[in-house]
């Protein structure tokens, strides 16, 4: 029994170590190391300082054959929070190109959707550049930079601020200030939509103004051509042949007339068939968001890069696809447009609509009567006229956040959240006729504080149709 016991206890032992020995082996086999290899490239993790000492966390995606020095180049993303995860198929498909790159995470400190600073941006791509010259497998005479969209506008800045750059390659850059490229991209995206009429244009006038007024719209008037003037390195500017957002017939022909003013005459640009905005696919007319690169984008990107190594470049211009609407410069608002105007008429209304549930209620609690205040047109006005002015500033501000992709279905020209809005705004001024006509037959019920609420309600009915007109919601 005792040799039966130990043979069992020994296969039990033996099966435990080799279940062990499994997972161990799962563990090293499914475990992403610093430095990885898939592909035909190698991905190692790195951290570095950028401007302000910030410590930013990055990637360097390399060709997986050693011995030789490649070019190298820092990728820089659009607006927003950008992950390095966001440029992986771009940096793989450079790496198999023979160009080392760079991605990061955009710093978090000093950068938010209200606070921008390019020129921040600009030395961490420059920090960047600088660890990737330090680099046992990249020339540090060929190491340049890569930007997208906002970064578009960084690179410039990055190449001007540090001339040791070996080159400038913009994806989707914007020559125009940023408040006026999204207003050309909400009447863009909107008249794909089907939008016409008064929200197409409260978007691309008075809403884009107020945005700015506000402060909304941070380097809302940010100028890039005074740093392209200033680039002479070479540079690819790169354009999705569908570009709904980058303002791109236009935004060529300003960023190459400011490299001719400069003196620069080593640039190509080029439009890639088939793109969107940031060189992916789109099977919509660059309204859609397939998460695919457009072929022929890397293919351009390596081929251009590849070359510098041979000879400079000479200039090389795609015809830019037509756009059917040019971009409008954005007037500064007058000032019987003020914010704090705006801010006014919202508190009138606020509190004229509020008062009188709240009232009403009060005199419930504490049982005081009053006739007047019972009456269904005061009722049905403080509703709808709180829901309108509410609802507005909920559908305008969800439209700025989406971007305009996001406006419901449309109706006669117009977003079904919209004309809703339209129809509860007349429902506002009839029930204002008819309450101030209800509150006429009953003058002698009306006591002090019934006439204070009767000023409130007269006060935000004056100011609501020139706001409702001013917005859009009575033309």
């Amino acid at each position: 029994m005792m040799l039966v016991r130990s043979y069992v206890r020994g296969r039990e032992i033996s099966r435990s170590a080799l279940i062990l020995a499994m997972l161990v082996a799962m563990l090293f086999f499914f475990a992403v190391p610093a430095n990885a290899e898939s592909n035909g490239v190698t991905s190692t993790d790195v951290s570095f300082l950028g401007d302000g000492d910030v410590t930013l966390h990055g990637t360097i995606v390399a060709p997986s054959s050693t011995g030789k020095h490649y070019p190298g180049v820092v990728m820089v993303g659009g607006a927003g929070p950008v992950k390095r995860d966001d440029f992986q198929d771009e940096a793989e498909a450079f790496a198999k190109l023979g160009i080392v790159t760079l991605i990061y995470d955009k710093r978090s400190i000093g950068y938010s959707m209200l606070h921008r600073d390019y020129s921040i941006l600009a030395n961490d791509a420059i920090a960047g550049m600088q660890l990737l010259r330090a680099q046992k497998n990249v020339d540090p005479d060929k190491v340049g930079i890569f930007g997208l969209s906002e970064g578009a506008w960084v690179a410039p800045l990055a190449a001007k601020q540090a001339p040791e750059t070996a080159f400038v390659i913009a994806a989707g850059a914007v020559g125009v200030s940023p408040a006026r490229q999204q207003a050309w991209a909400y009447g863009e995206f909107l008249r794909h939509a089907g939008v016409t009429g008064s929200f197409l244009k409260m978007m691309q006038v008075n809403g884009i103004r107020q945005l700015v007024d506000a402060g909304l719209f941070t380097q809302h008037d940010y100028d890039p051509v005074p740093s392209w003037e200033q680039v002479h390195q070479p540079v690819l500017a790169l354009w999705g042949a569908l570009d709904r957002e980058a303002v791109p017939e236009e935004s060529s022909h300003i960023i190459q007339q400011a490299l001719e003013r400069g003196g620069n005459t080593l640039y190509t640009i080029a439009f890639i068939e088939g793109a969107r905005h940031n060189l992916n696919v789109t099977f919509n007319g660059g309204f859609d968001r397939p998460n695919e690169l457009a072929d022929g984008f890397v293919d351009t990107v390596g081929s251009w890069v590849n070359s510098l190594a041979q000879s400079a470049p000479i200039i090389s211009v795609h015809v830019a696809p037509h756009q059917d609407r040019q971009s409008v410069a954005i007037m500064p608002l007058s000032r019987l447009e003020s914010g704090w105007l705006q801010i006014g008429a919202l508190l009138i209304f606020i509190i004229a609509f509020s008062s009188y549930p709240l009232v009403a209620l009060y005199r419930i609690v504490f049982k005081r009567r009053s006739a007047v205040l019972a009456q269904l047109p005061a009722r049905w006005l403080v509703a709808v006229g709180l829901t309108t002015v509410l609802g507005f500033v909920i559908y305008f501000l969800f439209t700025v956040v989406t971007a305009a992709n996001l406006i419901g279905p449309v109706v006669l020209g117009q977003p079904i959240p919209w004309l809703v809005l339209r129809l509860l705004a007349v429902a506002t001024i009839v029930l204002t006729i008819f309450t101030f006509a209800s509150w006429r037959r009953n003058l002698h019920q009306i006591t002090g504080g019934v006439r204070i609420q009767l000023f409130l309600l007269a006060l935000a009915g004056v100011v609501f149709i020139p706001w409702a007109f001013y917005w859009g919601l009575l033309i």
